[in-house]
């Protein structure tokens, strides 16, 4: 946020995402993982980065319109993004796990210990979280032995920009799942979503994101509260309203996207 300029360059994020592959021979995909409280847009970011990347209009991941205080995801979904259009069909070598958002109480919302196993790649795809109770290893929704393929290589923290301060329960869920992280030793970083209805400046003009007060000082606050650096915090606006392509939109979140693959990147070629 140092800079008054616009920094995000969508040619060269969009060139160095596309051209991306793997380079440990055991991980096809990258694997994202996306956490946070309920309504900070995860599955509405894993539809925009298919927008940018499809150069158009796309739903891979489905979602509210945002009213309720419930999660809409109930279920562990992976997400791939496809390449081109027509056969045979590619996709992209990274993919995003969606989970169920983070409430107050104890018996609602995704449970830590739940992420604390999808990191570890113990969560089989489609597994239905319990509020009331986390997975465990006799159930069917656990994998007993997963592959390199199946742990999470980056943990991405989701935020709202135009959101209420977050309650102390939730921060404390969010920070076992932090812990947990550190102690397996992947990256982490943060999404601030909604920058547009958090400010005016940014609302009539995304270029001036990074000349934003109000959104220097919400990211301050997250990083403060989160304990993630400032410079591991993107921001970033999602496609909601919009029928076609922008550009401004495209730049932040392929400057996110970027850094969410270099991260991940420098962890898989360490294991």
């Amino acid at each position: 946020m140092a800079t008054a300029a616009f920094s995000p360059n969508k040619g060269r994020d969009l060139q160095y995402v596309q051209e991306y592959q793997t380079e440990n021979e055991d991980i096809r995909h990258l694997r994202i993982l996306l956490y946070g409280p309920v309504g900070a847009g995860k599955s509405s970011f894993i539809n925009s980065v298919s927008n940018v990347l499809r150069g158009r209009m796309s739903i891979p991941a489905p979602t509210s319109n945002g009213t309720s205080d419930r999660s809409f995801t109930t279920r562990y979904e992976t997400y791939n993004i496809r390449k081109g259009r027509g056969n045979p069909q590619t996709c992209y070598p990274f993919v995003f796990n969606d989970v169920m958002g983070l409430e107050e109480g104890s018996g609602s919302g995704v449970r830590p210990e739940d992420i604390k196993l999808a990191m570890k790649g113990h969560v089989r795809e489609k597994y239905k979280f319990n509020p009331a109770s986390p997975l465990s290893s006799g159930d069917p929704g656990y994998n007993p032995e997963p592959s390199a393929d199946d742990k999470v290589h980056v943990l991405v923290c989701m935020l709202s920009a135009n959101s209420a301060e977050i309650k102390n329960p939730v921060l404390q869920k969010m920070a076992a799942i932090r812990e947990a992280a550190r102690d397996l030793g992947i990256p982490q970083m943060a999404i601030i979503t909604k920058i547009d209805g958090a400010c005016g400046e940014t609302e009539k003009n995304l270029k001036n994101v990074y000349k934003s007060k109000h959104v220097k000082k919400k990211m301050n606050d997250f990083s403060a509260a989160v304990g993630i650096p400032m410079n591991c915090i993107f921001p970033v606006k999602n496609y909601s309203e919009e029928i076609d392509i922008n550009d401004d939109v495209d730049s932040l979140i392929l400057s996110a996207l970027r850094r969410m693959i270099d991260f991940g990147d420098d962890f898989i070629n360490k294991i």
